[in-house]
Order: C-alpha cells, then structure tokens, then sequence
C-alpha cells in the first residue's frame, strides 16, 4: 500500500522537547502528518517550523482525547484509507507503523492495537508495569474485551472505522473509550507487537496511578449510566 494513503496523527501538549524528533522521523516514511497542538504554552507548534506537517491548534487545553478526535476527522477529510495515531513524547517507532496498517490492507481487521506486552516495553519502571497490567484486568472483567495492552497510544484504523468511532472524553480516559466502541460497534481488531521506550520525559508526560485510577472509575460510571 502506498504510504500516501496512510495519514498520522500525533496530539501534542507541551511536546517542545521531543515533538519535532518524533515529526521528521515520520516524515522520512509518510507525507501526510497532522499535529493537534492542544494548547500549548511552550511553543510546541514554533519547534515544526519549516517541516512539511500540517499544524491544527486548539485554542482552549481539551486533553488528548479531543486533540486526536480533531486530529482523525481533519484526516477523513483528506480522503485518506488508514490513520494511525502516534504520540508525540518519543516512545514510539515509526518503523512499528507498517506492522499495524498490514492487516487492516489485507482486511483481516478494522482496528490495529500496539501492544508493548507483546512486543517490548524498554526500561518501563515497576509501578508503571503493574498499572498498564492492572488496566488489562480492568478491562476484561468490566468491558469483556480481551487484549493484552489497553493504554498504547500507537494504533491505527481503517476509514470506516475511524468514522464510525467517536471519541466523547477528552482527557486521557479515551484509550479506554475507544476500546468500548470496538464492542459495541462490533470493530474487528487485532493485537500485534510494538515497541515503547521510555525516558524521563515520556514518563513525567504519561498518566499517574491515580489518574489510571481516575479513570477506571470514569468507565464504570459511564457503564452503568448507559
């Protein structure tokens, strides 16, 4: 598949350190990348100054959830077939991407999920080890959906089920909101290895337990609210 039907979206909030990094390496393999700037106040957008991305800015700070939800409708727009969300902190490879659009060109699936566990989680601290781990058992026995990473933020998506998805909660609860429509939607999905490396930086940018926490409760409410 051409790479000019893949379009990637990173949301970015106070990403100045490792945001232009993370852009030109994508932009080595894929033409089409759009940054949802949310907000920042560090001069996010000014660091992809003379690089051939396409900048959206929020206005207001709405958390990454709504970044990636502008970031995939602006994507159906430019009529691409796969959009594959990325994020912008540096721990994710690029060269990961062709991995998970494979199965949604060959039609084995609508829905591609990164899993760290599957493949390899470089220099991931104990305690955030067991709260990914714990957000895989929260999952399973709350929502009966079975994967073996629920907060990777690499993931891509055929267009009618990027258009299909809507993504309602801003903050950092939509990993697990997107995982929900794939149920109810009925999404065909499947799992395959990627590699996340963390760094001082990706951890201090990455959700605390007590948000995950947070979080877990949200679902639940949102579950039993209907």
């Amino acid at each position: 598949m051409s790479t000019d039907r893949v379009f990637i979206v990173i949301a970015a909030y106070n990403e100045s350190a490792t945001i232009r990094g993370v852009v030109e390496r994508l932009l080595t393999r894929y033409r089409s990348v759009v940054v949802v700037d949310d907000a920042s106040t560090d001069g996010t957008s000014l660091r992809l100054a003379g690089l051939d991305v396409q900048i959206l800015r929020h206005v207001l700070n709405r958390g990454q959830g709504a970044a990636l939800q502008t970031g995939i409708e602006y994507a159906l727009k430019m009529g691409v077939t796969v959009i594959v969300t990325f994020d912008a902190d540096g721990q994710h490879d690029e060269q990961d991407i062709p991995a998970l659009v494979e199965p949604i060109v060959r039609g084995e699936c609508d829905v591609c999920l990164g899993s760290r566990f599957l493949g390899k989680a470089h220099d991931i601290p104990r305690w955030r080890w067991l709260t990914l781990k714990g957000g895989v058992l929260f999952t399973r026995v709350v929502h009966g959906i079975r994967t073996t990473d629920v907060h990777n933020g690499l993931r891509a998506f055929s267009r009618s089920a990027a258009a299909s998805i809507r993504i309602t909660m801003d903050r950092m609860a939509h990993a697990s909101e997107i995982l929900e429509q794939l149920k109810t939607r009925r999404l065909r999905f499947k799992e395959v290895p990627v590699n996340v490396y963390y760094s001082a930086h990706s951890l201090e940018k990455g959700q605390s337990s007590w948000n995950a926490l947070r979080i877990a409760l949200q679902m639940i409410y949102k579950k039993i609210a209907g």
